[in-house]
């Protein structure tokens, strides 16, 4: 069965060092948070076959993070995933990972609440949001990346 991890990045410090959103890194907590996610994927037997990572700097230090527990695939560094729609997320799954039986997604809010929503509940509305660091393990029905095809197999948060 095909899955889909959603990992939202760890709490990112409110100002980059050059005032760019993009390069605002993880702050301490977060950095607790991102190593506290890979523990908990580790621990729940995830092995994911690809990695696709927004290019903003708190996405890839998460995904840092998690490599040190999960030992994953390199990501793929995707700046589109950086305030990406529900739609253009599966849009870029299925381009960069149309082969991969588990793929973990890191990126950001709203896109992966939204997307998380689509996923299971068939429309991006009403999304029940996704704290720092939250991840949601989808299975999807058929492998299909289609609205309503996901069911929600676990959802943790730090």
């Amino acid at each position: 069965m095909r899955e889909l991890l959603l990992l939202r990045h760890a709490e990112a410090m409110s100002v980059g060092p050059d005032g760019r959103d993009t390069e605002r890194p993880l702050s301490v907590h977060g950095e607790a948070q991102a190593r506290a996610a890979g523990m908990w994927l580790a621990g729940h037997g995830a092995a994911p076959d690809a990695v696709l990572c927004s290019a903003a700097r708190r996405a890839q230090m998460t995904a840092d993070a998690v490599d040190k527990a999960l030992r994953m695939p390199k990501p793929q560094f995707v700046h589109a995933i950086y305030r990406a729609t529900p739609g253009e997320l599966l849009a870029l799954v299925e381009n960069h990972a149309p082969d991969a039986q588990q793929v973990l997604l890191v990126g950001h809010n709203p896109g992966m609440e939204e997307l998380l929503a689509l996923l299971t509940e068939g429309r991006s509305a009403g999304a029940r949001g996704m704290s720092p660091a939250t991840v949601a393990w989808l299975e999807l029905t058929d492998g299909a990346l289609e609205p309503g095809h996901g069911r929600l197999r676990a959802l943790w948060s730090p």
